[in-house]
């Protein structure tokens, strides 16, 4: 169904008792106890979510350990799996409201998507291969069915605005011969245009529908499982523990819990709605404005798409983009960049919410404590996998696809077998434990379901969209147009570049908008301003996910404010000056590329602590409670994150270290007139007011 950001709850959550949802209340198996299942049409459409994801799961594993068929084929058989899946998500709700019209759409759907799966999958060389770039009149029709099936898929998950994204780059193959200047081109016929969006091996099912069918899908699985297991509450208990020792521990605890979330998660918007529900509220509980809670919601969720080893499975994407460049090339060069965004984020979270916390203890919160022995098996469960996934990565260096499987087997493996040596431990009856076990894993089949479908939907429109604009040359056109408009001068094309990737990147998951703007926007870097291919795709990644935060649209932030009840343009402005730095670090890797070159030399390593430094001085300039006047305020904010910025991007170095020392003249000065610490401490130290 299509999600608004009206029906976003906005009920106050800053009553006397703390409201946290529990990680498990939108599971139809209740794991905690003998299984429940609402009851009606609901329940047996979630029960048959459940059954048809368990072949759907196996298939996955079976290719990934056997690779024993045509990817495309494969692909086939994913994207009509799981498009049939979604179906039965959605059902429930349009027959529940009497929506007839949306009932018959989405069953007419399911048959569209069956007949063109089983078509597809059982004449696929023929079709593909043997025939390649001709099809029969009812294959066109077929495509034409299956291309207004997706079509309207993708408006039922993501809205209009992505819808317009869709038409407009499937109208623009059409539109080429009414068009002027260095956007004009011959035009794509209907035959043409069908043919490549689905019975030519490409477009819905081509490149992006098959790395998301053998790579990115079963970390997206591992993410359910996470969800289904409990990880969600060790993350929490984890965070809470480690925040407590500073004044803004509970956002503190908001930001590490989302960013871990996040960077498994695929879509920033996505995250938000899951950990924000739990966020949000004890944010405000503890006394932060409702803005400023769903602003560090909204960067905290972003600043997870970043962060190694999975970067939101934009990584798996970028490493099968560049020429030469492995999954582990992609990691060490996310490395730098994700240490500056996440020490310039904490102390921004710190800098806005310390003055507004009450209870910087966090009583109350996660008083009843894991024993020692919970802890061991907590961590064992959750950590060996991801042992596992960062050793076959990096040491072994295993292909993507086996590091995936491992992880996502041994996450069921040990999901299963810790709670039964747990129940061993305690004497507990162990067939109780296996079947609380077994309904565990099940949902995690299902929540695996929720998260792959829509990143599916969207990928294979995008996928489409992107092959026809290939055929018409629109990289080249935009190539033209950038030099035109910026005259050649770099920082022109470079601020054009990042408007583009921010429009082009509304409302889409991360692995969708890297992708549109890796394709379309990063051969012009590397070809017409020579920047190297890693640091013209970290630039392009970066961009990207900054539609989440930019208004007018800001998605991210919609479903924060959302969820915490606030003002839009107000949480908005929180969350940009949050994540301030995040607007700059783009240039940086374009002008100091060695900081993504995944190799720690000197170069990398200095061009990085420069950076981090002057990210530190715009969150400084921006957030920090000076305590002068108004004027010498408003001075000293400018002048800190105008230094700053140039210490960030300049290419200069010998400027870049003077706008260092101008900075800790500024801070010097600043702590010698003004307050000692206006803005919180660490705990047990004497603090200023």
């Amino acid at each position: 169904m299509v999600k608004n950001d009206d029906d976003k709850s906005t009920d106050d959550t800053g009553d006397d008792e703390l409201d946290v949802p529990d990680p498990e209340e939108e599971n139809i198996l209740d794991t905690s106890g003998p299984l429940s299942v609402s009851e009606g049409l609901r329940a047996k459409f979630e029960w048959a979510v459940i059954i048809g994801s368990v072949p759907f799961w196996l298939l996955v594993f079976w290719y990934s350990r056997t690779q024993m068929m045509d990817r495309g084929r494969y692909a086939v058989l994913f994207l009509g799996g799981i498009l049939l899946l979604y179906l039965l998500i959605e059902l429930p709700d349009t027959i529940e409201e009497k929506n007839w019209l949306e009932t018959g759409l989405l069953t007419a759907s399911g048959l569209i998507i069956t007949v063109t799966t089983v078509y597809l999958a059982v004449l696929y060389h023929d079709v593909v291969y043997t025939r390649a770039g001709q099809a029969y009149d009812y294959e066109l029709a077929l495509a034409l069915a299956i291309t207004l099936v997706l079509i309207y898929l993708t408006w039922r998950s993501f809205g209009m605005t992505f819808l317009i994204v869709v038409l407009g780059g499937i109208g623009y193959g059409f539109a080429g011969p009414y068009l002027s200047g260095t956007l004009s081109h011959g035009g794509l016929t209907v035959g043409r245009t069908l043919r490549i969006l689905a019975v030519g091996g490409d477009g819905f099912y081509g490149f992006l529908t098959q790395l998301v069918a053998a790579w990115i899908a079963l970390f997206l699985l591992y993410a359910g499982l996470l969800k289904a297991y409990g990880a969600f509450d060790l993350i929490l208990r984890i965070a809470v523990r480690s925040a407590k020792y500073i004044d803004s521990g509970i956002a503190q605890t908001a930001v590490l819990a989302s960013a871990v979330i996040g960077s498994v998660n695929g879509s920033q918007t996505a995250n938000a709605g899951m950990t924000g529900s739990f966020t949000i509220p004890l944010m405000k509980k503890s006394g932060i404005k409702p803005e400023t809670a769903g602003g560090i919601e909204s960067v905290a969720s972003t600043s997870g798409q970043v962060l190694p080893p999975v970067m939101g499975a934009g990584a798996f994407i970028m490493a099968s983009l560049i020429n030469g460049v492995t999954y582990g090339d992609v990691i060490l060069a996310g490395l730098i960049p994700a240490v500056i965004l996440v020490v310039s984020i904490f102390i921004a979270v710190h800098y806005v919410a310390a003055p507004q916390i009450e209870d910087p203890s966090m009583g109350g919160i996660f008083d009843d404590k894991l024993d020692q022995k919970d802890l061991i098996l907590e961590s064992i469960k959750y950590g060996v996998p991801l042992l596992i996934l960062i050793y076959q990565l990096g040491i072994v260096q295993v292909t993507v696809m086996t590091a995936a499987l491992q992880t996502a087997v041994s996450m069921i493996a040990l999901g299963i077998l810790v709670p039964l040596v747990d129940a061993q431990l305690e004497g507990d009856d162990l067939g109780a434990a296996l079947t609380h076990t077994l309904k565990q894993t099940l949902e995690g089949f299902r929540q695996g379901v929720l998260v792959v479908a829509p990143i599916a939907i969207i990928l294979a429109a995008i996928n489409g969209v992107v092959d026809i604009l290939m055929a018409t040359g629109v990289p080249t056109a935009i190539s033209l147009t950038l030099m035109d408009l910026s005259g050649g001068v770099p920082i022109i094309a470079f601020v054009l570049a990042m408007i583009i990737c921010i429009i082009l990147g509304l409302g889409m998951p991360t692995t969708a908008s890297y992708t549109v703007v890796a394709l379309l926007i990063a051969p012009t870097l590397i070809s017409q301003f020579f920047i190297p291919d890693l640091a013209a795709h970290f630039f392009v990644f970066y961009a990207a996910i900054l539609a989440g935060l930019t208004p007018p649209i800001a998605t991210c932030v919609a479903v924060a404010t959302g969820i915490a009840g606030g003002d839009f343009w107000r949480t908005c402005i929180e969350a940009i000056k949050i994540s301030a730095p995040l607007f700059v670090l783009p240039f940086a890797f374009v002008y100091h590329p060695a900081m993504v070159s995944g190799e720690f030399t000197t170069a990398a390593l200095l061009a990085g602590g420069i950076a981090l430094l002057g990210s530190i001085a715009i969150i400084h300039g921006i957030n920090y409670q000076f305590s002068f006047g108004r004027g010498p305020t408003m001075g000293l904010r400018a002048v800190f994150a105008l230094a700053g910025v140039v210490a960030m991007v300049h290419p200069e170095q010998m400027l870049q270290l003077g706008a260092l020392a101008l900075i800790l003249v500024l801070y010097a000065l600043q702590t010698t007139l003004g307050r000692s610490e206006p803005t919180g401490t660490v705990s047990g130290t004497s603090g200023g007011e």
